[in-house]
């Protein structure tokens, strides 16, 4: 399976990152090697923008990032975007107005800011993430009591949508999901990066839309892209990359479409399948 690798793309939670939510020396040091050698790197995540390129920064290199699962490419926060795919306002609404008769909520994001209808809780990855950063860099948060004005007011701006459910019993979850898939069909995404979520952007935009569109701006073939990840949201690019590659600890739905299986987040997998395929290759 020798190729020419030019381009790496990561997922983060239960890939880049370990179940600390922290980089291994070892991802670290040989995502810095692949740059030496002149292989593009792209942290690929359903994080907003900010979250993720605080990540992007802890590794030490300079790579662009895919956020809020495909909707969403910059490089640094006072770029301008590389790809904005926002959802209309009228979409955003009819999303919220289904998940709330679940009984569920929804948090929507722009590329910078959180916006929901409760307070943001101090155990929140944003808001630890936060305490790290200068107050530009920070993640945003927006409460509000009527969210369906705000959602007007951001008209142009919302990528993205997710709904988290920690209940043991999450079937209203999985029918917020399928209503959402009945009634919109191609014209959104819906996809869970977890067991407990799922995940609503465009239907145009997914990770394997947007690394095809990153490909595409570096000259890149697909054959000469890898990519690397864990969850459902992760199977597009999966597909899409010459290497498809799936974490240790990863849904065998992924492992099923990938062309490698690495070892788990918790041991450096994203480390050992670059060492495998871009450094020694």
């Amino acid at each position: 399976m020798k190729k020419n690798i030019k381009l790496v793309c990561i997922d983060m939670d239960g890939t880049l990152l370990n179940s600390d939510h922290e980089v291994s020396e070892r991802n670290k040091e040989t995502l810095k090697k692949a740059r030496e050698l002149g292989v593009n790197v792209a942290i690929t995540t359903g994080r907003l923008f900010c979250s993720a390129r605080y990540y992007s920064d802890l590794i030490g290199i300079n790579t662009p990032v895919i956020a809020s699962n495909g909707s969403y490419i910059k490089n640094k926060y006072d770029d301008i975007a590389i790809l904005e795919n926002p959802m209309p306002k009228d979409v955003a609404i009819e999303i919220y107005n289904i998940v709330k008769k679940h009984g569920l909520t929804v948090n929507f994001n722009s590329w910078d800011t959180l916006i929901r209808e409760y307070f943001i809780p101090e155990t929140h990855a944003y808001y630890i993430m936060n305490k790290n950063l200068p107050e530009e860099k920070k993640v945003k948060f927006l409460v509000c009591e009527d969210i369906i004005a705000t959602l007007e007011e951001f008209e142009g701006n919302i990528l993205k949508g997710i709904v988290i459910e920690d209940r043991e019993n999450k079937d209203d979850l999985w029918a917020a999901k399928q209503e959402l898939k009945d009634f919109f069909g191609d014209k959104l995404h819906v996809v869970s990066s977890g067991d407990n979520n799922f995940e609503v952007m465009m239907g145009n935009s997914s990770k394997g839309n947007a690394v095809a569109h990153l490909a595409k701006t570096l000259g890149i073939k697909p054959d000469e892209v890898m990519c690397i990840g864990d969850s459902e949201n992760d199977i597009s690019m999966i597909k899409y990359a010459g290497i498809g590659v799936a974490m240790g600890n990863a849904l065998d739905i992924v492992k099923e479409v990938a062309d490698y299986i690495t070892d788990t987040n918790n041991n450096s997998g994203v480390g050992k399948a670059i060492e495998e395929f871009v450094i020694n290759a």
